[in-house]
This record gives C-alpha cells, sequence and structure tokens, in this order.
C-alpha cells in the first residue's frame, strides 16, 4: 500500500482470478427502455480494461422498485459491449444456480453483467457490513469469487448488501472510478493547492449549506461563493428583501429553516463567504438586471447571478489553484438565465485543479464541451454531498476496514 488508506486494482494479482465488481450503471431511459445518457457506463471502462487478465463479473442496480425505469440490466451490458470493444454478457439470474454455473465456466477476459441487484428485495435495506455479509447474495457468490472491487461511488452513502456485505468475505479494493473519486475529493477539500474555492448553486439548499459549513470548519475552503437558490436563502439571512416571490418559493421548497441556517454560516465565517451583489429578474422570460440593494417585496423572481456579480466571482475562480463547483447559478436550462453558470464553469477550468459536481452543472459543462478540461467530473450525487460535508460514507469506510485487515494479515 502506498499512502492510501484503502487498496486499488494495483494491490492485487489479478491474472486469471475472478473479481466481482460493484459498479454504478444506474442510467436515466426513456419509456421505451432506451438509455438516455451513458455517462456513467462509460465511466467504468478504464476499469474493465485493467482487469482484461481476468475474469470479471459485473454487479449493479437500475433505478429501484416503483419506477418505471426499474428493469433488466440488458440494455446497459449491450452498450458497455459497445465501449469495452468486446462482448458483456448479460445474466439475467443474481445468485441462483444459472449465475454461479456462468460464473464457474468463465474464461480469462470474459466479463459479464449480472441482474439488477435491487430485483433482490433485501439489497437496499440498510444493514452493518457484518450483517450483509451474512445474506444469500454475499454467501452464495463470494465462494466463486477471489476480489470484490467497489467501483460505484455514487451507492456507497448506502450500507446496502452489494456495497458492503462482499468487503467482509474477500479481498477488497476500489476501482478506478472510486479511486480517482477519493483522491480527486481529498485534494479538493483537504490537501489541494491554495486558494481553494467552493462554488455552491442549486437548489438544494440543506445540501449546500452543509458542505459551506463543513469546508470552512476544517478549513478546506478559503472562500466559498454562493449562488442559486441558496445564494437567495443567504441574502434573506443576512437581512435583504428578497421579495415575495422568492421567499414563497423557499417556503414551498421546505427550506424556510434554512434561513437560520445560513444566518449561523454568515456570521461565524464572515468574509469567507461570498453572495451575490446584483442578480437577474425574470420578467416575463426576459433578463432584467438589479442591485441587491434595489430589492423589495415585489421583486420578480430571481433566475440568475447578475453581471457585476458574475466579473466578481469569475476573477476569484480564475485566480484560486483549487475549484469545486456544484449546482448551477441559475436557471440554467433556459438561455437568458444561464450566463452566471456558463461563466463560472468557464472560469473554473483556468485553475489548476477543478473538480465538478454531478447533476445539472456537470450537463452544463457537457453541453459547453469543456469536460475534458475539467480535473474531475464526480459521479455521486448523494454520496458527493454526504462526502464533502464530512460525512462517513458505509461503502468507503468497508474499504478503509478491508486494507486494515488485508495488511494485517500480511504482517501475520
Amino acid at each position: 500500500m502506498t499512502s492510501r488508506d484503502f487498496l486499488t486494482i494495483d494491490d492485487f494479482d489479478t491474472y486469471g482470478k475472478t473479481i466481482l465488481v460493484r459498479v454504478d450503471l444506474n442510467s436515466p431511459m426513456d419509456p421505451q427502455g432506451n438509455i438516455l445518457d451513458d455517462m456513467r457506463i462509460r465511466s467504468h471502462i478504464a476499469t474493465l480494461k485493467d482487469l482484461e487478465d481476468a475474469k470479471v463479473v459485473l454487479l449493479a442496480h437500475q433505478s429501484r422498485p416503483g419506477k418505471k425505469d426499474f428493469t433488466t440490466m440488458k440494455p446497459h451490458a449491450q452498450l458497455m459491449s459497445k465501449y469495452l470493444g468486446k462482448q458483456v454478457l448479460y445474466v439475467d439470474d443474481i445468485f441462483g444456480t444459472y449465475a454461479k454455473t456462468r460464473i464457474a465456466s468463465m474464461e480469462n477476459g470474459e466479463v459479464i453483467l449480472l441482474e439488477n441487484v435491487r430485483f433482490y428485495s433485501e439489497e437496499s435495506l440498510e444493514r452493518t457490513p457484518e450483517e450483509q455479509a451474512n445474506t444469500f447474495p454475499v454467501r452464495k457468490l463470494a465462494p466463486f469469487v477471489d476480489i470484490f472491487l467497489n467501483d460505484a461511488f455514487a451507492v456507497s452513502h448506502r450500507s446496502h448488501l452489494s456495497v458492503v456485505g462482499f468487503t467482509e468475505v474477500l479481498p477488497t479494493g476500489a476501482g478506478r472510478v472510486m479511486e480517482k473519486e477519493l483522491i480527486s475529493l481529498d485534494r479538493g477539500i483537504k490537501g489541494g493547492e491554495r486558494p481553494t474555492i467552493f462554488v455552491l448553486g442549486g437548489a438544494k439548499v440543506d445540501d449546500s449549506l452543509r458542505v459551506a459549513e463543513n469546508v470552512l470548519s476544517n478549513g478546506g475552503a478559503d472562500r466559498v461563493l454562493l449562488t442559486g437558490i441558496v445564494a437567495n436563502v443567504a441574502l434573506a439571512a443576512s437581512g435583504v428583501d428578497i421579495g415575495k416571490a422568492n421567499m414563497d418559493f423557499i417556503k414551498s421548497q421546505g427550506y424556510a429553516d434554512q434561513i437560520e441556517k445560513a444566518k449561523g454560516i454568515l456570521t461565524k465565517f464572515k468574509d469567507k463567504v461570498g453572495l451575490p451583489k446584483d442578480v437577474a429578474l425574470n420578467d416575463d422570460k426576459k433578463r432584467v438586471e438589479v442591485s441587491v440593494s434595489e430589492l423589495n417585496s415585489d421583486s420578480l423572481p430571481i433566475n440568475d447571478i447578475g453581471l457585476e456579480t458574475i466579473v466578481d466571482f469569475t476573477s476569484e475562480i480564475e485566480n484560486a489553484k483549487t475549484v469545486v463547483l456544484n449546482g448551477p447559478a441559475g436557471v440554467s436550462e433556459v438561455d437568458d438565465f444561464a450566463l452566471g453558470t456558463h461563466e463560472i464553469i468557464k472560469a473554473a477550468v483556468k485553475s489548476e485543479f477543478s473538480i465538478i459536481g454531478g447533476g445539472h452543472i456537470s450537463a452544463e459543462v457537457e453541453h459547453l464541451g469543456l469536460s475534458h478540461r475539467f480535473s474531475h467530473i464526480s459521479t455521486g450525487g448523494g454520496a458527493l454531498i454526504d462526502y464533502l460535508s464530512g460525512v462517513k460514507l458505509p461503502g468507503v469506510e468497508s474499504l478503509r476496514a478491508a486494507a486494515k485487515r488485508y495488511q494485517e494479515a500480511k504482517t501475520l
């Protein structure tokens, strides 16, 4: 092992071994079952290419029970075959006789994808790794497997069977996606070059405030710039009358209680939090720029940060060494209100190390054709927010515990 506190593919001799890899292939699908965005599928190709000398068994999920896109993994296997350049065989079984027989008969270089692991109802129960290790899928599959790799960062905030169960009974490491997520995110929130700036926006106010409080408290960020709905909440917390329309929206989303939380952060960290000086209002779908001091109870909906704020924020971002972006600055799907988001993205690629969170802002990066300019684009949603907030992820903690056991066993 290196200074990492988890193992990776590089720590194992994978030649001829049977490797069980938990991947995250969960993708948006249309009513006909076609995958609309295959970014997550593509992300795992690096892991699979590094396991070309092994027998690879993939475990994944699509959606969850009750959803229209809760379906089989067959289309995912077909797309993965296309990107890998060889067949990824879909096996419509999880841990039954068919799955076990197929695994036992695999040859080097073969890749199979088992059925949607959430078809087994106990998969989604939150249990300890020790409890999950005693479940039927783990007990049935583990004897056929040599090594377990967790390459599914995006579901590692869940203590699910397929995420933590195998870590108790098999040598365990991180796949390339997981490895890059942990190294990149740790560099962003712990060991990045200074100054480090977080730009937090979007509509999930509670998530953004949790991240802001954590990175400011532990010294991970020199500055946090707020945009989007979280900026409106922070402006209200600072005493600005943001207008009835904007306050009503905050209340309708259940974030009225976050105003007090924002007030506490602003009081504690003062100059380390950047708020908009001006905003863009939506006047019948037209952009109207006003300074924050001009806002009043009759103000129209705030749909973006204003030009003066864009100039100030982008200047700070361009001069930062490390930048973490999560959430758009406004209603970026509407052209007139995408300016703030787009300019912030363009500024971020000029920093030495840049990280993009998931969701809407990743889509805007893709739209601008700038994905290749970012140091890291996270595959995580809830897992990313939890990690940036300082919450310990069960999937990551089980990786670390497995690495510790592995090292202790080697010294005996």
